[in-house]
C-alpha cells in the first residue's frame, strides 16, 4: 500500500515543526486532547499551530462584503463575477480580479481580511535560496513562490484561490524542510517571477557538458544518440522554456564552435542557450526524428510537425531544417492555437478601420487581401474573419501550404507538389466542391492569383495573403503577375496592409514629456490640444525586463472604390493609388501606429522600426 506523506505525522519528533494552514476544519480526536485529526489523514499536535494561521481561515463572502463595503466593487460587478465563478468552478475573488477594478485595491482587501501579509512580486526580489529550497517544477505546477526567509519560516507567494490550502501547505514544508507561511500575491506575478527564478539554463548547461557525441556521425550513431535520456531532456528543456517565455519560433544555429539557441519573442530574436558543438547532431536529429523527418538525410532542406504536451495542454510545432556550412540549422515556429480564437476586435484594428474591413468581407463575393512580410499575422487576420464566417449554412474551404491550425468546421486542404497538389490545381478541384468562402493561403503566381480572381468574380468571397510592403502596391503587383487590369479592380474588394509592433508593458511603461522638434523629424505630430506626455519602456520582471509585453498589430485598410479601380485599369503606379486612398481617408500604416502611440499601447521607437 502507498503511504501517505502525511502518514508520519504521529511521530512529530521527526518531523520539521511548520505551521498548519486553516482553511478546512479541523476535528478533535477524543481520545488525544493535544491532537487534531486533518482531513486527508493523519494527526498534528494542537499546540503547533500558530495562532495568526488561524486569520486565514476565511469565506468569499466575507471578503466580497468587505469589497463592497470599501467600495472597490459594486453591486454589478459582483454579480458578474459570481456567474463567472460558478461557470468555471473558479473562485468568486479571482473573478472580480479579471474584472476592469483596482486589482491593487482587491488584493489588499482581501489580504486584509484573511489576515495575511500582502507583496508585489514586481517591486520585490526573490531570494534564490529561498527559491532553490522547492524545485521549479513543484512551484510551476503548484503556482506558489518561496521568495524570502523570515525569523525563521519560508515566505511562500500564493494566489487568493490557494490561501485557505491546508494539503499545500503540509506539502511544501515537507519538501522544504521549513516552517511555511502564505503571503498573498497577484497571480500574473507570481507565474512571470516563476518562470524568471526557474529558469533552464543552469540545467542545460549542465545536460550539454555531460553530452559528447561525434562531430559528424554517422545515422546509426545519431539514432543511439537521441534515444539517450539526457538528449531528450535537452530538447524538452529547450521547448518548455520557449512555451514559458511565449516565444514564437526556436533557432538552432550550429555555428564553427558551438550550438547557438536563439528565441523569438514578442518578433525580436534574443539569444537563449549556448552548447558545445559536439551535441549538435543528437539534437538536431532528436529535433527530426520528433517531427518524422528523415535523419539521414543531411543535404536538403525538409520539414515536419510535432506536438508536445505542456502544462497549459497541447501545443504544435512546425519544424524545418535548413543545410548550412556548420550543420543543419532547425527553426521550430511554435503555434499558438489561441490565436485561432481570436475575434477581430482582439487585432488591434481602430473603429474605423475594423468597419471598412467588416464591410468588405461581409459581401457574397469578391476578393480581400491580406498584405504584409512573413510573421506579420496576416495568418491571425484570415482565421479570426474565418471563424466568424464559418456557421452550418456556410462552406468554407481552404488550401494552404502549410496548414498551420487545424480549424473544426473547416475544409483544410494540404498542398502537396510532389503529387502535383499545388495551390492552383487545388484551387480549381476547389471551386467544384461548392464553397461559399475559400482561402487561398498565398498568391505566388499567375496561375494562382487567375483561378483566385476568376472565383471572386463568379460569386465566391476569396480571402487570401500576398508579399507587398502596403496596400497600393498590392494593385500592381497582381498587374505584374499579368492579371488583366480590368479584371483587378473589378474583383478586388479591400485590401489590408498589417505589421506586428510590440506593446507596451502595461504595469512598468512609464510618461514623460515628449520632444516636439524630435516627433516632427519623424513626421509625428501630436494633435491640437494633446497634453504632450507619451509613454516609455522601461522593464519589470513582469515583461522579462523588455519593457514590452505582447503584440498588436498596425494596419493599413483600402476599400477598392471606384477611382482606384479606374487606376488599375490604366496601370497606375501603387504611388498614385496610394496618394488617391489616402485622400479618400485611407489611414497609413505609420498613422495607425501613431495612433496607438497617442493610446499609450506602444512607443514612437516601435512604430519606426516596423512601419519605417
Amino acid at each position: 500500500m502507498t503511504s501517505s506523506p502525511h502518514a508520519d505525522w504521529d511521530h512529530l519528533d521527526d518531523y520539521p515543526e511548520h505551521p498548519g494552514a486553516s482553511g478546512h476544519a479541523a476535528w478533535t480526536d477524543p481520545e488525544r486532547a493535544d491532537l487534531a485529526v486533518v482531513p486527508g489523514g493523519g494527526r498534528r499536535r494542537t499546540d503547533l499551530w500558530q495562532p495568526e494561521d488561524t486569520r486565514l481561515h476565511t469565506t468569499a463572502e466575507a471578503t466580497t462584503q468587505a469589497l463592497l463595503a470599501s467600495h472597490v466593487v459594486n453591486e454589478e460587478q459582483l454579480a458578474a463575477a459570481q456567474v463567472c465563478a460558478g461557470e468555471h468552478h473558479g473562485s468568486v475573488i479571482e473573478a472580480i480580479l479579471s474584472l476592469p477594478v483596482d486589482r491593487a485595491r482587491v488584493l489588499a482587501v482581501t489580504a486584509g481580511v484573511a489576515g495575511v501579509e500582502l507583496v508585489d512580486l514586481a517591486e520585490t526580489g526573490v531570494d534564490a535560496g529561498a527559491a532553490a529550497l522547492l524545485p521549479g517544477e513543484f512551484a510551476r505546477r503548484s503556482g506558489v513562490l518561496p521568495y524570502a526567509r523570515r525569523d525563521g519560516e519560508l515566505l511562500v507567494a500564493v494566489p487568493v484561490r490557494r490561501l485557505g490550502d491546508l494539503e499545500l501547505k503540509d506539502d511544501l514544508g515537507r519538501l522544504t524542510g521549513q516552517r511555511v507561511r502564505f503571503v498573498l500575491a497577484w497571480r500574473g506575478d507570481i507565474e512571470a517571477r516563476t518562470n524568471e527564478t526557474y529558469r533552464v539554463e543552469d540545467e542545460l548547461a549542465g545536460l550539454s557538458m555531460g553530452l559528447v557525441a561525434d562531430d559528424e556521425p554517422d545515422p546509426e550513431a545519431l539514432t543511439e544518440i537521441v534515444d539517450d535520456a539526457p538528449v531528450v531532456r535537452f530538447v524538452n528543456l529547450l521547448i518548455s522554456q520557449a512555451i514559458a517565455d511565449r516565444a514564437s519560433d526556436i533557432h538552432l544555429e550550429p555555428t564553427q564552435d558551438d550550438l547557438r539557441v536563439r528565441y523569438r519573442i514578442d518578433g525580436v530574436l534574443v539569444e537563449a542557450h549556448r552548447a558545445p558543438r559536439t551535441i549538435t547532431g543528437g539534437v538536431v536529429s532528436r529535433f527530426k526524428i520528433m517531427a518524422g523527418m528523415d535523419i539521414a538525410e543531411r543535404r536538403v532542406p525538409q520539414d515536419g510537425r510535432l506536438s508536445v504536451t505542456h502544462e497549459h495542454g497541447t501545443v504544435d510545432l512546425r519544424v524545418a531544417t535548413l543545410p548550412t556550412v556548420w550543420g543543419e540549422k532547425v527553426v521550430a515556429r511554435v503555434l499558438d492555437n489561441g490565436a485561432t480564437r481570436l475575434g477581430l476586435d482582439d487585432l488591434g484594428f481602430s473603429p474605423g478601420n475594423l468597419a471598412v474591413f467588416s464591410q468588405a468581407w461581409s459581401k457574397p463575393h469578391g476578393m480581400v487581401l491580406v498584405t504584409g512580410p512573413t510573421g506579420s499575422g496576416k495568418s491571425t487576420t484570415l482565421y479570426s474573419t474565418l471563424n466568424i464566417l464559418s456557421t452550418p449554412a456556410v462552406n468554407v474551404i481552404t488550401v494552404e501550404d502549410p496548414v498551420e491550425y487545424r480549424l473544426p468546421g473547416i475544409n483544410q486542404v494540404q498542398t502537396n507538389p510532389k503529387a502535383g497538389l499545388t495551390f492552383a490545381s487545388a484551387l480549381r478541384s476547389i471551386l467544384r466542391s461548392d464553397p461559399d468562402v475559400v482561402l487561398v493561403g498565398e498568391i505566388r503566381d499567375r496561375e494562382t492569383a487567375s483561378i483566385a480572381i476568376e472565383a471572386s468574380l463568379t460569386g465566391h468571397l476569396v480571402l487570401s495573403t500576398l508579399h507587398t510592403n502596403d496596400a497600393p502596391s498590392a494593385v500592381t503587383r497582381l498587374v505584374e503577375m499579368g492579371i488583366e487590369p480590368f479584371l483587378v479592380g473589378s474583383a478586388l474588394s479591400c485590401i489590408v496592409a498589417q505589421r506586428l509592433c510590440r506593446s507596451l508593458c502595461p504595469r512598468c511603461r512609464e510618461p514623460y514629456e515628449v520632444d516636439h522638434d524630435e516627433l516632427a523629424a519623424v513626421g509625428f505630430a501630436l494633435p491640437p490640444g494633446h497634453h504632450g506626455t507619451l509613454y516609455r519602456p522601461v522593464g519589470c520582471p513582469d515583461c522579462s525586463r523588455t519593457g514590452y509585453r505582447g503584440r498588436s498589430a498596425l494596419h493599413e485598410v483600402m476599400p477598392v472604390t471606384e477611382s482606384i479601380e479606374r487606376l488599375a485599369v490604366e496601370r497606375a503606379s501603387s504611388d498614385e493609388i496610394g496618394h488617391t486612398a489616402r485622400n479618400e481617408g485611407m489611414t497609413t500604416l505609420r498613422q495607425d501606429g501613431w495612433a496607438k502611440v497617442l493610446d499609450g499601447r506602444t512607443s514612437v521607437e516601435e512604430v519606426l522600426r516596423v512601419a519605417g
